[in-house]
């Protein structure tokens, strides 16, 4: 095998490939176009973001793909808003909740993904901690992009009034927010459980996932 196809399993560029139909097909005729375009944000700027610092920040074949695979989350629920999502419907008659549960797939998403992503800098950048504390570090990042987010949610419904039910998607919970950030945190809770040791092992196999050491 070689370097260049260890540094990028196939399945990272083909969920990215999926990622950009998604988001093509998504686009062609949402169920909100509002809605959409809201949902879809974080896609349009993690992408070329990446992109951009794939060389000065590189990040793992993992976690490329658990970034891909959020997108997909994102764009899925934008496409018909999380409270009509097809895939939330199967899964409340499966489960018997009462309500769509889709958003909920997504503030998982919410926390995993950001947890790793802070791991991922923490140990590249050199961070002089334990891997206690990087990993108690990783959850609470994860935790603050979540705040963000519960507060970006405030601020639409405040600027768009009842334009923003399907934007916010809280089907009448009122503690909405409050799931929404606990569902982020058993995220960020599992992105350590699962996923911490395999990214170790990533990342010690290539210098270029540990090039960005500070030096003393």
């Amino acid at each position: 095998m070689s370097h260049g196809s260890r540094a990028m399993p196939w399945i990272v560029p083909l969920l990215w490939g999926l990622v950009g139909l998604a988001f093509v097909a998504s686009g062609w005729q949402p169920f909100d176009r509002g809605t959409w375009v809201l949902e879809v944000t974080p896609v349009v700027i993690a992408a070329p973001l990446l992109w951009a610092l794939r060389r000065r920040c590189p990040f793992t074949p993992m976690l490329l793909g658990l970034i891909a695979v959020h997108c997909l989350v994102l764009i899925y629920g934008g496409a018909y808003s999380y409270a009509r999502v097809p895939l939330g419907f199967w899964l409340k008659a499966l489960l018997g909740t009462e309500r769509n549960p889709y958003d909920r797939i997504g503030h998982l998403a919410q926390g995993l993904v950001p947890a790793l992503v802070a791991r991922e800098v923490l140990i590249q950048r050199g961070v002089s901690a334990g891997r206690r504390l990087i990993g108690f570090l990783s959850v609470c990042v994860a935790m603050a992009i979540s705040a963000w987010y519960e507060l970006i949610e405030w601020a639409a419904a405040l600027a768009l009034g009842q334009g923003a039910n399907e934007f916010l998607g809280s089907q009448g919970d009122i503690w909405d927010t409050q799931s929404d950030m606990f569902c982020a945190f058993i995220g960020a809770l599992l992105a350590l459980a699962l996923f911490a040791r395999w990214q170790d092992r990533q990342i010690a196999r290539e210098p270029r996932w540990q090039l960005a050491r500070p030096s003393p």
